[in-house]
């Protein structure tokens, strides 16, 4: 959805939440998650965007493939807004989409940045 939204802005209506059957409890437990993700991605994703740039040294942001940016993006916001999701988790679960949707190099930057920032973040709390 964040991709998505890159290649739409604001005329983006998240039409993957809507292939998910809001009947069942499963489907609306992650269209619920999915749909605050993105949000809240979209809502930081200026402060997001500066993190990641912070610890990508020598890499702009427009540099990126804009799946690997997406995907840092939505794991920065939820190691810096998202208590309840411990930060190995998220870290985790960015490098298996990585893996599946961009390539093991891919998977090895990623994990570098949002370690990085999961670092600072747990220096500052």
């Amino acid at each position: 959805m964040l991709f998505q939204h890159e290649f739409t802005g604001a005329r983006s209506n998240f039409k993957a939440v809507e292939d998910l059957d809001p009947a069942k409890k499963e489907d609306a437990e992650i269209m619920k998650f999915a749909e605050e993700l993105v949000r809240g991605t979209l809502l930081h994703l200026e402060e997001i965007d500066r993190r990641i740039q912070d610890v990508a040294a020598h890499w702009k942001m427009d540099r990126m493939a804009s799946v690997d940016r997406n995907i840092m993006r939505f794991a920065v916001f939820e190691l810096l807004y998202r208590d309840d999701i411990p930060p190995a988790v998220t870290i985790n679960e960015a490098l298996e989409i990585a893996k599946k949707y961009s390539s093991s190099e891919a998977a090895s930057f990623i994990n570098g940045l949002l370690d990085k920032i999961a670092r600072d973040s747990s220096k500052k709390a």
